[in-house]
């Protein structure tokens, strides 16, 4: 692998327009793509095997697609006295709306100063793409709007859409580019990252719209898949740009040094990068079609700016050449030119020296100070409560957020989610059809946690039911799961509760059932790469266990700023809210492939200073001391990128956001600048112990080029007279 990317470096270096000229077509070409023929994402939230699937599937069977899905317009007269004859005209223009098939009666208030009106539609929510539907449900509610009235739009169909801001991702790029050239001292060597990522990124993103033209693709997967490839994509450039300075510095030729930064750094960024991909196709197990859209498409943009960087970044460093370094450096090239590499940092030579050389010292205080506070982090983990984000987790400004807060002012919160009670009556059809139901309906009503149970509505052929039940709670409250599990224990089997509340529980269930099974998987396989990577049995338990630690770490600030409300109005959040039931699962699979990179990039110059000088606490001090700068920020750059999807609107985002950057703060400071160090000198000779017959088994993985040949190899153009650029290190 080593000597292949060396060799992919130096061709790069030296024939450097066509690298650029290739991935220029590319990008072009699937933009062009994704343009013309490309799709839209939409969510499938069907949850094969669970009680409200089941119930759904009846009331399509045996109703059509009469509640397929909804929308809600609430309409208020802030006078308080609201005309009939303008919501009747308003329920005529709804009435007309593509696919609508029924606009329910009006409910309307105690006071008489609001109304709410249901729209059914034939087709589920998940086939409504862009804002069509919206923009229709705002042309019908205009008129009764320029009348003076409050009309605000909830249900399914709006809140299943969320206009693109762009936002978090311009925050995020801008915020990076300045830490780039702090860490730099030149606009040149920060542009490179920055552009090999977004470069990565647009194609990326362009092939999930592709995707989207053939498949169900959630509508937070792009986001997500941004945020993931937009903080590796940089990461990965910036490994390899600083191993290009690095080999400058040493003296060495431009295409020599792409060359050895690609056959050194570039291995790491294939490693950590299949990494990432490994734990991202964990996703599946989660057996929500959801979680497998975000998944792949996460892994496409990786996949994208893991060749871009390998590509791309040796020929804008063959382009370039010295003028990624400063003026300073470029006059004085570094004189170990020999080695072909930086001098190794001694113990006191840098700052990260002399503090791994502190840890290392006295690594038992440092290791268990460092444990104490991350089980203090995870502590609230303890009591985390999922749930999907719903329109009460909205911003108060959003129409959905203001219909919802009006719904449950005027109606009780419980109106915000119903359940739908399916009821089949095959083979008690007539009058003893209707004698059940009229039973189901005065048991269910006679429930404390039931606030009102509408008239009950069968369907022509009298075999099945339809039984609206609002509890007397909100949807995201407690009160309200625990009211649907009664209800499922205590009703007979042919009751079937559904509903999108019944639906987000159902889901929150599964992916609390599933949550181990990945977590099993992607430490499991993360286990076996490490282990192979580093001939280490002690090195890769380590690893996953303080990589489970940073998350378990997240996991609990998450829960004091979200659930605990310790922030989340800072954060643009109404009030304190359940986590997302989404988040824990990605933010695993994501977190515990980027936390790899860092263990990659760290472990692997420890290992080759081991291998090098057989010094098992000094290779601690002076991997760090190597690496301690560009993880440092790398570090950075991934929080700031996360810190600024933690701005976006949606809460499922923000949160995502939040927990990724808390998460990877926490492993760059504690986990990579204390619990390392300290453990590693505290076991010494004993972090390199593999068994013998694993070592026989397992294969040989070189995650750091540590064994490039020397400047002088054989020609990599293999003749070509048109190159007369020096041979670089590491070509066979």
């Amino acid at each position: 692998m080593s000597r292949l990317l060396t060799r992919l470096g130096y061709t790069a270096a030296v024939h450097p327009w066509r690298i650029i000229a290739g991935w220029v077509v590319a990008l072009a070409l699937t933009l062009a793509l994704s343009a013309t023929v490309g799709g839209s994402p939409h969510d499938d939230y069907t949850v094969a095997g669970s009680a409200s699937q089941a119930g759904s599937d009846l009331l399509t069977e045996r109703f059509g697609d009469t509640y397929a899905t909804d929308a809600r317009v609430v309409v208020r007269d802030p006078d308080g006295s609201l005309d009939p004859a303008v919501v009747d005209a308003l329920s005529g223009r709804l009435a007309g709306l593509p696919h609508v098939v029924a606009v329910d009666p009006p409910r309307m208030s105690a006071d008489g100063d609001t109304a709410l009106l249901t729209v059914r539609y034939d087709v589920p929510v998940t086939d409504f793409t862009g804002s069509a539907a919206v923009d229709a449900l705002r042309s019908a509610t205009a008129p009764t709007e320029q009348a003076g009235l409050t009309v605000a739009l909830g249900g399914q169909v709006p809140e299943n859409f969320a206009p693109p801001s762009g936002v978090a991702e311009l925050v995020g790029v801008l915020i990076a580019l300045l830490i780039l050239v702090f860490a730099f001292g030149s606009v040149v060597a920060a542009g490179l990252p920055m552009a090999v990522a977004l470069v990565g990124l647009g194609v990326g993103s362009s092939l999930i719209a592709l995707l989207a033209a053939v498949a169900d693709v959630s509508t937070v997967a792009p986001t997500v898949a941004a945020m993931v490839g937009l903080g590796v994509g940089i990461d990965y450039a910036l490994l390899l740009v600083t191993r290009f300075v690095e080999g400058l510095r040493a003296g060495l030729p431009v295409p020599d040094a792409a060359a050895r930064a690609n056959g050194t750094a570039g291995v790491s960024v294939v490693f950590a990068g299949t990494t990432v991909l490994v734990s991202l196709i964990g996703l599946r197990l989660a057996d929500l079609s959801t979680y497998t859209t975000v998944g792949i498409a996460t892994l496409l943009v990786v996949l994208s700016v893991m060749l871009t960087s390998i590509t791309l970044v040796p020929a804008l460093c063959g382009l370039v050449g010295r003028r990624v370094l400063g003026r300073r450096a470029r006059r004085a090239p570094g004189a170990d030119a020999a080695a072909g590499r930086p001098r190794a940092a001694e113990p006191g030579a840098t700052a990260t020296a002399r503090w791994a050389h502190r840890v290392g010292r006295r690594p038992w205080p440092w290791a268990l100070g460092a444990l104490t506070l991350l089980l203090v982090l995870a502590a609230p983990v303890l009591g985390m409560r999922t749930w999907p984000q719903d329109a009460g987790s909205q911003p108060e400004s959003n129409t959905t957020r203001i219909a919802y807060d009006l719904v449950a002012d005027e109606f009780g919160p419980g109106a915000n989610g119903p359940f739908l009670l399916a009821v089949d009556l095959t083979g008690t059809a007539g009058s003893a059809g209707q004698t059940v139901v009229s039973q189901l309906t005065e048991r269910v009503a006679a429930d404390p946690g039931v606030a009102a149970v509408a008239p009950p509505v069968l369907n022509p052929a009298g075999d099945a039911a339809l039984i609206i039940v609002q509890p007397t709670t909100g949807p995201q409250d407690e009160a309200t799961v625990e009211l649907l599990h009664r209800l499922r224990a205590e009703l007979p089997q042919t009751v079937r509760v559904t509903g999108l509340t019944a639906v987000f529980a159902d889901i929150s269930d599964r992916l609390a059932d599933r949550l181990w099974v990945v977590i099993a998987f992607v430490v499991g396989v993360s286990l076996l790469l490490l282990t192979a990577a580093f001939r280490s049995v002690i090195v890769a338990v380590k690893a996953a266990a303080m990589n489970l630690l940073s998350v378990a770490a997240a996991y609990g600030v998450m829960v004091a700023i979200f659930q605990w409300g310790w922030g989340a109005e800072l954060l643009g959040l109404p009030h304190a809210v359940a986590i997302s039931s989404w988040v824990p699962i990605l933010m695993f699979t994501i977190l515990f492939g980027l936390s790899m990179d860092y263990q990659v990039f760290l472990l692997s110059r420890i290992r080759e200073d081991y291998l090098a000088t057989d010094d098992p606490r000094g290779s601690v001090v002076r991997g760090l001391a190597g690496t301690g700068r560009v993880i440092t920020c790398a570090a950075a750059i991934m929080v700031a990128v996360f810190v600024g999807f933690g701005l976006d609107a949606d809460p499922v985002v923000k949160m995502m956001g939040v927990g990724m950057a808390v998460a990877v703060l926490i492993d760059a400071t504690v986990v990579r600048m204390v619990l390392v160090p300290a453990t590693m000198s505290i076991l010494g000779r004993a972090n390199w112990w593999l068994p013998r017959w694993l070592d026989r088994v397992l294969p040989h993985l070189d995650t750091e080029g540590s064994d490039p040949r020397p400047v002088g190899s054989a020609d990599p153009t293999d003749g070509d007279p048109a190159s007369t650029h020096p041979t670089p290190a590491g070509v066979a």
